[in-house]
């Protein structure tokens, strides 16, 4: 893990986004988490549910917003996520005004980080091995589930 721009509290809690994301693979889902955080202080967590309950909007960034406690402002806040958000995710944490993405890694899927950048937000690629295992073993063992889950796409 890079720890160069992460705090301890930045580790602690991709960490913990990390392990929703097992969740999800043990749960033959696809292996994205997320947590919604105000400095060390968790307000949200979730995973990709997409498969689990046949929701085709139930990514792991949106899981975990939908977790969380309404809210008038997010504009301060920091997203962990496991992998680097598709554009419906990025478009979410964009209208909601989160300030600052931790993003675990963005190998295996290249997401909308400049799309985020140039909306004001902070974007940290950490390139976590965990986080790129996860994914490369997910996605060699379903591709089919994949390819569902992104449609082809890769946003680069």
């Amino acid at each position: 893990m890079s720890e160069l721009l992460l705090t301890v509290t930045d580790q602690k809690l991709l960490r913990f986004a990390y392990e929703q994301a097992v969740i999800s693979y043990r749960q033959d889902g696809v292996p994205v988490g997320a947590v919604l955080a105000d400095g060390n202080e968790i307000l949200s967590y979730g995973h990709n549910q997409r498969v689990q309950n046949q929701d085709p909007t139930a990514h792991g960034e949106i899981d975990c917003l939908r977790n969380g406690k309404r809210r008038v402002r997010y504009d301060g806040l920091t997203l962990y996520t496991t992998l680097s958000p598709c554009m419906m995710c990025a478009g979410a944490i964009i209208q909601f005004g989160i300030s600052r993405v931790v993003v675990g890694e963005n190998r295996n899927f290249a997401g909308n980080i400049d799309f985020l950048r140039s909306h004001g937000v902070e974007v940290v690629v950490v390139d976590d091995e965990d986080c790129i295992d996860l994914m490369a073993n997910f996605i060699h063992e379903r591709p089919d589930l994949w390819d569902e889950d992104i449609a082809g796409r890769t946003y680069v």
